[in-house]
């Protein structure tokens, strides 16, 4: 499964093999920190994941990928083995979840889903909330990137040409267009020649869910014929991660990430730009 219900979770809240992981991540405009969030009220036995600090730091680029070495030293103290069962949850939605899903996915986990709602949905329903932390757990674990999942730079530059794959933009339509201005300053507007545009929202519905298996078909039924030959891009990387777990979760596609996306293209001199 890639996504479990609330209902589920606090079923198997006492589960030994199963690793709970607040990913809470906040847009930079919004000057919220998702680790003071998460210190103020979490999900039993739930560790947090720093999307910002577990990434190559040495990338000029936000949130960048680290390398297997860095990611199996970071997550270290979460408890985390091979063949555990781990599941996501984010605040103010379902952007870190998904992220924290298709980072895991890129570093071959087996066992991953995001909580369906979220703890926003897990508040509304009074299950438990606590402040207290979890006990660090130092295990091994062993990453095994799957380069399927991860689209870079170059890559999307050849397939300006070569049109190997689709790239799917998750942004917002003005965004996409070139009419509104980027939230990070100094990157140009408009977007990737000959992607497409799904803004990541019409994946959620008003309760902060995922959508139907049925409705994510017909918002990709246009994608189907590329199979898995599509990558998604946004901002930086987080809301695609949004389209990648719709896709798998409804086909079963694996649906890539440009992990730079727009905040790598839009800054680069010389990046071919359509409006």
């Amino acid at each position: 499964k890639n996504l479990v219900s609330t209902n589920w979770l606090l079923k198997n809240l006492n589960n030994s093999n199963i690793i709970i992981l607040d990913c809470s991540w906040y847009l930079p405009y919004e000057n919220i920190e998702g680790k003071k969030e998460y210190l103020k009220e979490h999900i039993p036995g739930s560790y947090y994941f720093d999307i910002d600090k577990i990434s190559d730091i040495k990338s000029n680029l936000p949130h960048m990928l680290p390398s297997s070495k860095i990611f199996e030293k970071k997550i270290r103290h979460m408890g985390i083995k091979n063949n555990s069962i781990i599941i996501t949850y984010s605040k103010p939605n379902l952007m870190g979840a998904a992220r924290v899903w298709w980072m895991f996915k890129y570093f071959g986990h087996k066992k991953i889903a995001v909580l369906n709602g979220s703890v926003q949905k897990w508040k509304k329903e009074n299950k438990p909330l606590t402040n207290k932390l979890p006990n660090k757990k130092n295990k091994k674990y062993f990453a095994l990137p799957n380069r399927d999942w991860l689209t870079t730079y170059s890559e999307i530059k050849k397939n300006i040409n070569n049109a190997k794959f689709l790239v799917v933009d998750a942004r917002n339509k003005n965004r996409f267009k070139g009419i509104e201005n980027e939230p990070r300053k100094g990157l140009k507007k408009g977007h990737i020649p000959n992607s497409i545009n799904i803004f990541w929202k019409e994946m959620i519905t008003k309760n902060g869910t995922l959508i139907k298996k049925n409705k994510i078909k017909e918002k990709f039924s246009r994608l189907i014929k590329y199979s898995d030959k599509i990558s998604f891009s946004c901002g930086s990387g987080i809301s695609a991660s949004i389209l990648s777990l719709s896709l798998y979760h409804a086909l079963g596609i694996k649906g890539s990430v440009y992990d730079g996306s727009w905040t790598e293209w839009g800054s680069i001199k010389g990046s071919i730009i359509q409006k």
